[in-house]
């Protein structure tokens, strides 16, 4: 199968939902780039986003990812996996709904700790309890990421190809996505 993209896709969704994984299969199914926002940052600045949280401070980082996303949202329609934080800027979300539509990665909160908690390239969870920090993150974050105009959800134990596949036909469904399918005459 074929598919058209006209828009790029932004995914957001709190740390561990699956952007970047889920997001690199999804654009290898579109047969579009994959980008991740962070990344793009990263080699900006020359330094890791932990580097750049504890010199710099959060609100530059924040300036810097706005920057990047504008920047990645006037190139030919991707796939662009974005940080947990860029879609509750104002601008970000009004940026994105102008030139590409956000999809929102949900997973519940176990699901979630279960993907990070190990990982230490995570700033805003190092601190004292993390599982609480991510919970918090969490409630706080979830009605900001609703306002996505494609939201799918994780299921427990669901292949990453599972995933791609609900993703794929959530994106079909809504009109307004910019993915359609293309008849393959081969």
């Amino acid at each position: 199968m074929k598919y058209h993209l006209s828009k790029t896709l932004v995914l957001v969704g709190l740390m561990g939902a699956g952007k970047t994984a889920i997001g690199t299969l999804v654009a290898q199914r579109l047969g579009v780039d994959f980008v991740d926002s962070d990344e793009e940052i990263v080699r900006a600045a020359n330094m890791s986003i932990p580097e750049i949280f504890e010199r710099d401070g959060v609100d530059f980082f924040r300036l810097k990812e706005t920057q990047v996303i504008e920047r990645l949202l006037t190139a030919k329609p991707h796939v662009l996996s974005t940080g947990g934080g860029a879609f509750l800027s104002p601008v970000n979300q009004d940026m994105i709904a102008q030139n590409g539509v956000a999809v929102w990665f949900h997973a519940d909160l176990d699901t979630l700790w279960m993907r990070v908690k190990d990982k230490n390239t995570r700033p805003l969870l190092m601190v004292p309890n993390p599982r609480a920090k991510l919970r918090e993150l969490y409630e706080a974050r979830n009605p900001e990421y609703a306002k996505a105009q494609v939201k799918v959800t994780a299921k427990p134990n669901q292949t990453k190809e599972a995933m791609v596949s609900r993703v794929i036909d959530a994106l079909l469904a809504d009109p307004n996505s910019g993915v359609t399918k293309v008849e393959d005459n081969a």
